[in-house]
């Protein structure tokens, strides 16, 4: 009998499995997570696992919100609030309270169970948008509204999500009452999160240790959220907040050191994070279906397609209409702001929900204050599974085929940026060396062995074209290349050294 440690590093042992697979057929790693929750609940004599409610918010969220957040482009973030901040907040609630009266009028619980399932829903996700859009060869603004709707949709949703469960528990609600205190909610956590991210970037600009500040930055978000949550504003906006703004000052005050080990551990802890929430949705959903009546099988069946089909029906209504109204209604309006209908087909159809929605669902409680079981959890998390189902398979896997029969084509933005950045610097940066060399305080050799490197790469990024992925790179394929070889001859004799007992392993270590 495999016990719950086993069965813990079992499956990620299979979680990691998958990612590499989704790796090798180039899908996003979420889709196969998903299929691998569903095996895992075909598997019997699994052993049952179950976690604290609060304790999913607690542990999951704030560091699955904030890498995005850190990650985001805040020119292009501001440059896109107007298309962003209704999809993020009046979408999320149209089709919450959409959700909420279908759930009720198929179901039959509380219209307040209906919004607490609409709540967890409503919202893509941000780490499987950005899982399924970083391979898409489409326009940076589609990217861009994706990533930014995901991530500030996440606060509206909690917030809701919060004020459902609240009304289930005591019985009672008032709009006017929710509505100001939704307000004062997320200008408490902006608040917050401004805070934070002030002080975060106060500690880590002092600091030139790189393990305590990647200990630091994982302790950000945890500290962005409970400061929310203990004033009682959105936690979960205070996350958000803070890293728009350490991201945004990031760049200046960390080295090269700290971003080198950062990185590969905030991905590993959103890959682990990622995988675990899949792995509980998995281990609980057999004790879901046990706990339906036997002959429900085709009414789930039924919600869900409707659901599924509420959810697209209610986005592409939304994306459409609040595109084209203002430029029917305003022919300036129109000529000055010109959107493709394949673009805003685009975006209505990528609406994948993921690990924030396993999470709310995760986080209802199991009882009410009068002791008895919340209505409808085992429904709730079922059909919450069967939605990021279908949205993360049927969506995730044609997301590719739909843009080449669109016919959208990268627009290379970032590329061209990026270039152009690069020959600024390199510009200035020999320009600076022409200035040291006249006054004389290096050798004139140091100085001329230094203006030939960048004499070498201002010339290489000017003989590019604009559309050139090899400007990542920043020389050619075939320069790379050879630059590998000759890298790896190096490895290879500094480890026959070793070997032979030339020179030692720190000796080796240090080159390396």
């Amino acid at each position: 009998m495999v016990d719950k440690t086993e069965l813990i590093l079992i499956c990620l042992v299979a979680v990691a499995l998958l990612a590499i697979v989704a790796r090798k057929i180039r899908i996003p790693y979420p889709i196969l997570l998903t299929v691998g929750g569903v095996v895992l609940a075909l598997i019997p004599g699994l052993p049952a696992i179950q976690l604290d409610p609060q304790l999913v918010f607690n542990l999951f969220l704030p560091p699955l919100l904030y890498p995005a957040a850190v990650y985001t482009s805040w020119r292009d973030f501001r440059a896109n609030l107007r298309s962003i901040l209704p999809l993020a907040i009046v979408l999320v609630l149209v089709t919450m309270t959409a959700t909420a009266y279908l759930f009720h009028g198929l179901v039959g619980l509380p219209l307040a169970v209906g919004f607490v399932f609409g709540a967890i829903i409503s919202p893509p996700d941000a780490v499987a948008a950005l899982a399924v859009t970083q391979h898409l060869r489409v326009p940076r603004k589609i990217v861009v509204i994706l990533e930014g709707e995901s991530l500030v949709n996440d606060a509206t949703s909690f917030i809701s999500f919060r004020f459902a469960v609240a009304a289930v528990l005591t019985g009672s609600f008032s709009l006017g009452q929710a509505s100001l205190r939704f307000l004062l909610v997320a200008a408490g956590g902006i608040c917050v999160g401004l805070a934070v991210g002030w002080l975060a970037t106060q500690v880590q600009k002092r600091l030139d240790d790189p393990p305590v500040q990647t200990m630091f930055s994982l302790l950000t978000p945890y500290v962005a959220y409970f400061s929310g949550e203990r004033l009682h504003v959105s936690g979960i906006l205070a996350v958000v907040i803070a890293g728009i703004y350490y991201g945004w000052r990031a760049p200046r005050i960390l080295s090269g050191r700290m971003r080198l080990q950062a990185l590969p551990v905030w991905e590993m802890v959103t890959f682990i994070l990622n995988g675990v929430l899949f792995i509980l949705i998995g281990l609980q959903l057999p004790q879901v279906i046990h706990a339906l009546p036997p002959t429900s099988a085709m009414h789930v069946a039924k919600l869900v397609i409707l659901i599924l089909s509420a959810l697209a029906l209610v986005r592409f209504v939304w994306m459409f209409g609040a595109t084209y109204l203002p430029r029917l209604l305003s022919r300036k309006f129109r000529h000055k702001n010109p959107v493709r209908w394949q673009h805003t087909a685009l975006i209505a159809w990528t609406g994948m929900r993921g690990a924030d929605s396993l999470a709310g669902a995760l986080a209802i409680p199991f009882v009410l204050t009068n002791g008895e079981p919340f209505p409808g959890r085992d429904l709730i998390l079922l059909l919450t599974f069967c939605v990021i189902f279908g949205t993360l398979v049927l969506q995730g896997l044609t997301l590719r085929p739909l843009v080449r029969w669109l016919k959208i084509v990268d627009d290379h933005v970032t590329q061209k940026e990026e270039r152009l950045a690069r020959l600024k610097a390199n510009e200035a940066a020999l320009a600076r060396l022409e200035e040291i060399e006249s006054s004389d305080r290096v050798k004139p050799e140091t100085v001329a062995r230094l203006r030939a490197d960048y004499e070498d790469r201002i010339r290489q990024l000017r003989s590019q074209a604009p559309h050139e992925e090899s400007v990542i790179g920043l020389f050619s394929p075939d320069f790379e290349e050879l630059a590998r070889a000759a890298l790896q001859t190096e490895r290879d004799t500094l480890i026959a050294l070793r070997n032979e007992g030339t020179i030692n392993d720190l000796a080796l270590r240090r080159i390396q």
